[in-house]
């Protein structure tokens, strides 16, 4: 029960921006672009598929529209549940504006213990078009921030090593829909380089006795089964700053379910590695996310 009122206080806030969000949009025709183009949400906010975000801008709005979208996503591995609800604005096809809060339940190995985290994230396209770009290898370019606020329950981020209690997240992405892609289907390529010293997506604060900021690769890529249904994996690295507690990749396998153009399911396979000296946590992961 308890859990229950925790993720609907988590959701409330950013359902009611997501209402502010709906009544500035530009026109009542907004939403123009094509079903899939400003991806789903990425756990941290940011416009993606779930571990990863995309060089995609958020919503479905064209270059002279506003688009907002939210999301509310659910992960539970062998030891530890994650919940998240984010909602994101994209400004004309250009710029996105994000924020996404976390809870993250111990569960068995810290009984009654949850984390939290604020993330607020800001991307802009830089160049391309990840779908019409007149080369049919030219990625859509954008750069990302995303500012990671972590809560600090009962002092546990500084307890195993944090430096910090708050970070910023840097990334650079390219992404590139090839429409005569794998056994002639519909594909989608995402690369990714961060620039971060989070313990744990910044759950267990940032930098510590085993290294500070890093580059770190992230990537993921999908095929269009049929048009309502994208199937894909994923995996992003980790710079693992606290000596105490190893960390490695988080990867996924997943399939993204469309039934409108302004409604997506999406369910995974989840492997975050190694967490707090817990090994192999896999589990599974779901999200809804509604854009316009």
């Amino acid at each position: 029960m308890i859990r229950s009122i925790d993720a609907l206080r988590a959701v409330a806030r950013p359902a009611a921006l997501l209402a502010a969000m709906t009544l500035w949009t530009t026109t009542g025709h907004a939403g123009d672009r094509l079903a899939w183009t400003g991806g789903v949400t990425q756990v941290e906010g940011a416009g993606g598929a779930g571990l990863v975000p995309l060089a995609l801008v958020a919503g479905l709005g064209t270059e002279d529209q506003v688009g907002p979208t939210a999301a509310v996503t659910w992960a539970s591995t062998d030891r530890y549940e994650l919940r998240a609800a984010s909602v994101a604005v994209g400004i004309r096809d250009r710029l996105e504006l994000s924020y996404a809060r976390q809870e993250f339940s111990t569960g068995s190995v810290v009984p009654g213990i949850t984390l939290g985290q604020h993330v607020f994230g800001a991307k802009l396209r830089v160049l391309g078009d990840a779908v019409f770009a007149p080369n049919a290898w030219l990625p859509q370019v954008a750069v990302g921030v995303l500012h990671k606020r972590t809560d600090d329950a009962h002092g546990i981020p500084v307890a195993v090593g944090a430096k910090r209690t708050s970070g910023t997240d840097l990334y650079v992405g390219a992404t590139r829909v090839f429409l005569d892609g794998l056994a002639g289907r519909r594909t989608v390529v995402n690369l990714v380089l961060r620039s971060t010293d989070a313990n744990q997506f910044g759950l267990l604060g940032f930098g510590g006795p085993a290294g500070g900021r890093r580059w770190v690769p992230e990537a993921s890529a999908g095929v269009w089964l049929a048009d309502p249904v994208l199937v894909g994996v994923e995996y992003r690295q980790k710079p693992g700053g606290l000596a105490a507690f190893r960390e490695s990749a988080a990867k996924d396998v997943f399939v993204a379910y469309a039934p409108t153009k302004r409604l997506t399911f999406v369910a995974a396979w989840l492997d975050l590695g190694t967490i707090a000296g817990q090994t192999r946590q896999r589990g599974a992961y779901a999200s809804v996310w509604v854009g316009y």
